[in-house]
């Protein structure tokens, strides 16, 4: 069945023009973070006041920031830096609710009961402003900010794979494992996450956009990726003091962050509709 599945997957999203729109910009933005130092000769970091607020030219494609700053190789390494937290955030948040939403929905009871009502107190709290007091409490950095993403995020994960095990615990194949006498944890690993896995890796790829929207924010405040550290969220706000004067400072940033944040949503919608069993025969 998964054979015959997968490629009728693969068909239905080669057949959304959006989702592969999402691919190859996903794909560029990965080349790009990942190429970086062979894109561009300039120091992302090195300033040079001659320089200092000059529009754009042929040498300096997209113009140079308050310090004299080549805009595009910040931009450029500055992907790194998004990506990488993009993708830490989004893996802390996995790892974790994929732990806690397993074990909700498979022991169920007082242990479902106390996970549930902890990830319902935190989605209480608009995700970004529960991003913004854990890296006020933890402090502004980096690292802070990867692990503000992470833990603002676990609860979507949870609830997602806790469904996911609900509608899965109680299939036959399930009961025969246990009728052999497998561990829970056993079933858990081998019989039921690998059945559960499509709307993690959908909920994943999407959750990587929020995170980098979200880490931009943080950084826009001064929370997050500190000077001079070629970070998005920390280009626009340095940008804003200048947008009369030399408005490429605060656009090429924003125009940034929207493709990453674009190109990874579409990316998660042309998944969801492809590996929805709904859709499994359309």
């Amino acid at each position: 069945m998964v054979q015959n599945l997968v490629p009728s997957s693969l068909r239905r999203f080669a057949k959304n023009r959006k989702a592969v729109v999402g691919v190859a910009m996903v794909v560029l933005y990965v080349a790009v973070a990942l190429l970086a130092p062979a894109l561009t000769p300039y120091n992302p970091t090195k300033p040079d006041l001659n320089l200092a607020l000059q529009a754009p030219t042929l040498g300096h494609p997209l113009g140079n920031d308050e310090l004299g700053r080549d805009i595009l190789a910040r931009i450029i390494y500055g992907a790194r830096i998004s990506l990488m937290v993009g993708l830490v955030g989004t893996g802390i948040a996995l790892v974790g609710g994929v732990i806690l939403g397993s074990l909700s929905g498979y022991f169920g009871g007082w242990v479902d009961t106390v996970i549930m009502r902890a990830m319902d107190i935190m989605l209480a709290f608009p995700s970004f402003l529960l991003a913004l007091a854990i890296v006020s409490i933890l402090g502004a950095g980096l690292m802070n900010l990867m692990l503000a993403i992470g833990i603002f995020s676990i609860p979507s994960f949870s609830r997602v794979v806790r469904g996911s095990v609900l509608s899965v615990k109680n299939q036959d194949y399930v009961e025969a494992a246990r009728a052999v006498g497998l561990s829970d944890l056993r079933i858990l690993v081998a019989h039921i996450l690998p059945n559960c896995m499509a709307p993690i890796i959908v909920l994943a790829t999407m959750r990587v956009a929020t995170a980098i929207l979200t880490a931009s924010g943080l950084s826009f405040l001064g929370l997050g990726a500190q000077p001079p550290t070629p970070e998005w969220g920390a280009m626009l706000s340095n940008g804003r003091e200048y947008l009369r004067a030399a408005p490429h400072l605060a656009t090429f940033p924003g125009l940034a962050i929207m493709f990453g944040v674009l190109g990874f949503n579409l990316f998660g919608d042309g998944l969801r509709d492809a590996l929805d069993p709904r859709l499994k025969n359309r």
